[in-house]
């Protein structure tokens, strides 16, 4: 790797100018404005203190920004992985405890090491085969359980800690008499607003606003003094250095968990990378992708950051805002440490029920209808990796579900690239362009030959698609008696030994019975794998041709010349009484 895969902000900061510098500014200022609640609240959700939440939008963009390969990739604190977090971390400790502290950032060290080794380690294509459905699928499982989580906050009610989703609804029903209106009041007061103010100032950052109106509000009723739980003071200082806990028994007990933080964050990453370079039209590096999200949590857990990834919303505001550079993400996350030493105090009046009605917006933000609605309408496999990985979200353990929704897509991406169509060619002599060329007899009804099948396949003949290729040979033989087989393969992209064996295996078979396999116009490094396996060989290389017309010509030789009299298709040039009309090339090339 070059001395740009190790430092790529060597390549951008050739971009740098007056111009820029003054967008990506902009730009920055606008970031840090919505991230400062964004982060108190994701802190919220990741059960640790609110602080927790700003750190990670401090330190995690700049190394993000960095490393990575994005223009407008914007990394921090995200919905998603914040409860992927609490999910993980809670079953060894209680949420906000320094225990679960230290935990949470040993995590984020671990995810780190394992995204900065998939990238190192050239895997980035991997994300390609996970469809993006499945964290549509758990984002919007997830949504439901941090919106269900914020009920005890929002409605002022003592909820049981670790309860499941069913769980917690039914003591909300069972506690229905015991609800705080004060809180009740908060939280609407609070979400109201951040929707008024979206709706009628979008250029306003929303959840600060509601989180002022939530204070004011509770204010006005008495404050802590009337028993309304507050948030606490956020201590106004940079991110404080951190140890993760490094001993086997801490990496032995989270390593399953930061594995399923890894593989979630770099989805998330690689996939909102890529959306916003289709409006930028920049080309993303994956690999580059993996090592800045893998450093960004490395450098991160020792900064007081737990896990981070992009986000969605910042980063396209980011771009939106006029962001030329990823100085604008570095820019906002400077502003944002600015602000923090400013305002810090002021969050010691900010109630724990106007959190909650921010967190409920950040949690309906994250369902994404739009997407949703075209799966279930347009595709059965995409809508089966959906539901799967909502209902796994809601109802098993988070990483499960990750995992579960991962599988599904792959399962779906080899059964599809496993069994391709392989469809049935046949000459068009009227084709526009005046030539004999071939055409999919599904797409056009035109006469076959009785003897001579040709097939195309755009497929790699590997393990797992060759048995799909052997039903279809044998359907053509036992099903329509046609006993030569000519495969149209410049189509075919790879091809392994346990494909050349049982295309060795079809090949003598239909030679015992008079007939043969071919192939025509094969890719080069196929057709080398074909002759160092000694594929070629054990065929014939009779039955391998770089031109159809040369291929047909040949193959007609074979043919039962006593058929071919009385056959009344006559689609080939070689065929009787087409040779005596016509004097154009043997066929269609």
């Amino acid at each position: 790797m070059h001395l740009a895969g190790f430092l790529p902000f060597l390549q951008w900061f050739k971009l740098i100018d007056r111009s820029t510098l003054r967008h990506d500014l902009v730009a920055g200022f606008t970031g840090a404005v919505i991230v400062l609640p964004q982060g108190v609240a994701f802190a919220t959700i990741a059960g640790l203190p609110p602080e927790y939440g700003l750190y990670t939008a401090m330190v995690t963009p700049i190394i993000a920004a960095l490393f990575g390969s994005s223009l407008h990739l914007v990394s921090g604190p995200t919905t998603a992985i914040s409860i992927v977090v609490f999910s993980a971390v809670s079953q060894h400790a209680d949420p906000g405890s320094p225990e679960f502290v230290t935990m949470a950032l040993t995590l984020t060290f671990l995810a780190g090491v394992y995204q900065l080794a998939f990238g190192l380690a050239r895997l980035g294509t991997l994300v390609n085969f996970v469809s993006h459905t499945v964290v549509i699928g758990f984002t919007a499982g997830a949504a439901l359980l941090i919106a269900t989580s914020q009920m005890k906050h929002v409605l002022g009610i003592v909820i049981p800690k670790g309860e499941s989703f069913l769980h917690t609804w039914m003591d909300v029903f069972d506690l229905r008499t015991e609800i705080d209106m004060a809180a009740v009041v908060i939280a609407l007061s609070t979400l109201l607003s951040a929707i008024l103010v979206k709706r009628y100032a979008p250029r306003i950052p929303n959840l600060l606003v509601g989180m002022v109106i939530g204070s004011l509000v509770a204010a006005a009723l008495g404050g802590a003094e009337a028993g309304i739980v507050l948030v606490g003071e956020i201590p106004a200082h940079l991110p404080p250095l951190s140890m993760p806990d490094l001993s086997l028994g801490s990496i032995r007990m989270l390593a399953p968990e930061a594995f399923a933080v890894a593989l979630l964050g770099l989805i998330e990453a690689v996939s909102i990378s890529r959306s916003v370079a289709t409006k930028s039209n920049q080309s993303i590096d994956a690999n580059q992708e993996f090592v800045g999200q893998g450093m960004s949590n490395l450098v991160g857990s020792f900064f007081s950051s737990y896990a981070g990834s992009g986000s969605f919303t910042r980063s396209g505001i980011n771009y939106a805002a006029g962001a030329k550079t990823p100085m604008s993400a570095i820019f906002a996350a400077l502003m944002l440490m600015i602000i923090v030493l400013l305002i810090a105090p002021l969050t010691a009046y900010l109630p724990i029920a106007a959190m909650g009605g921010v967190i409920l917006i950040v949690a309906y933000n994250l369902i994404d209808l739009h997407h949703i609605s075209n799966i279930l309408r347009f595709s059965r496999s995409e809508t089966s990796i959906l539901m799967t990985t909502f209902f796994a979200t809601l109802f098993l353990e988070l990483e499960f579900a990750i995992y579960l929704g991962v599988l599904l897509s792959l399962l779906i991406f080899l059964a599809r690239s496993s069994i391709p169509p392989i469809p049935a060619l046949a000459v068009d002599a009227d084709s526009r362009s005046g030539k004999r060329v071939f055409v999919n007899i599904a797409n056009k009804p035109l006469r076959a030959c009785p003897q001579l099948k040709v097939l195309r396949m755009d497929l790699a003949l590997y393990f797992g698609s060759i048995n799909h290729v052997q039903r279809r040979i044998s359907r053509v033989v036992e099903n329509e008696d046609i006993r030569h087989i000519l495969i149209v393969g410049d189509g075919i992209n790879y091809m392994d030994l346990s494909a050349a064996e049982a295309l060795v295996t079809e090949a003598r078979r239909l030679q015992a019975i008079g007939g043969g396999i071919y192939f025509v116009g094969l890719a080069e490094n196929v057709y080398e794998f074909a002759a160092r396996s000694c594929f070629i060989r054990k065929i014939g290389a009779a039955h391998f041709f770089d031109s159809k017309t040369e291929a047909i010509r040949t193959i007609y030789r074979r043919l039962d010349q006593a058929t071919c009299a009385q056959c009344s298709a006559r689609v080939f040039l070689e065929c009787p009484q087409e040779q005596a009309v016509t004097s154009q090339p043997a066929t269609a090339g």
